[in-house]
């Protein structure tokens, strides 16, 4: 790789840097809350480090620090991550055309720290001007560093402070997932799926010893989804 090339990539990087810190600040509050949550499960900050790096997926890591329960529920908590990762499939499909040309290790390597917000700010570049992967892992650095900054400033206020209930800190975990929920809302077509994810997961809470109901409740709505016919809600919300 020549000198030109490896300017245009350090370029590329520090563009996407910079174009994610907008939502750096939003990435470190809120993995300070998940900080908060794993101090209180007792989950070391080396502990936490590693799953910030290896696995770099908030709403997963929320569901995995929730189902941290000794003895460990190991097949329960990997099929639960499959299961909220599944979206990075659609995720990977739709940068298809900016990784064109690039080997399976490039993608393999540069895959690793997408996230979905400089997914989202890659994607609405990609756009407007030519980019290359390098901008995508420039944000994958920043939001990578804003969560691991945010999550280890949250372990250690949730090692200091003893009661977090007092302040409704116990409350975290549910506020955070109910605005992901909504974040995902796209109209009257997704009525009937939540209805019946909602249900599955009762029922499944209820006759299903562990946290096999997460499971049970995501894959009934996924197949909901994908078994309804597509357009009806559409033409009918226009």
């Amino acid at each position: 790789m020549n000198n030109a090339s490896l300017n245009h990539n350090f370029t590329q990087l520090r563009a996407g840097f910079l174009a994610n810190l907008v939502v750096a600040a939003s990435v470190g509050a809120y993995g300070s809350v998940l900080g908060l949550l794993a101090a209180k499960k007792g989950i070391g900050w080396g502990a936490l480090l590693t799953m910030n790096l290896s696995i770099f997926a908030g709403s997963a890591q929320f569901v995995m620090v929730d189902m941290w329960l000794p003895p460990l529920p190991i097949a329960e908590i990997t099929l639960a991550v499959l299961v909220i990762n599944m979206r990075y499939l659609l995720i990977g499909a739709s940068l298809n055309p900016l990784f064109s040309g690039t080997s399976l290790g490039h993608r393999a390597l540069f895959m690793h720290l997408v996230a979905d917000e400089n997914w989202a700010i890659t994607m609405a570049r990609f756009h407007r001007q030519k980019i290359t992967t390098y901008f995508l892992l420039g944000g994958g650095c920043c939001v990578q560093l804003a969560w691991c900054g945010g999550t280890m400033v949250g372990h250690r206020l949730g090692a200091v402070i003893a009661n977090p209930e007092k302040f409704g800190l116990d409350f975290a975990f549910v506020a955070v997932f109910t605005a992901l929920v909504f974040s995902f809302w796209r109209g009257k077509k997704d009525i009937l799926p939540w209805m019946f994810t909602v249900f599955l997961a009762i029922v499944g809470e209820k006759f299903v010893p562990g946290k096999w109901y997460i499971l049970i409740g995501g894959i009934g709505g996924a197949l909901c989804t994908a078994l309804l016919p597509e357009g009806k809600d559409e033409g009918k919300e226009k």
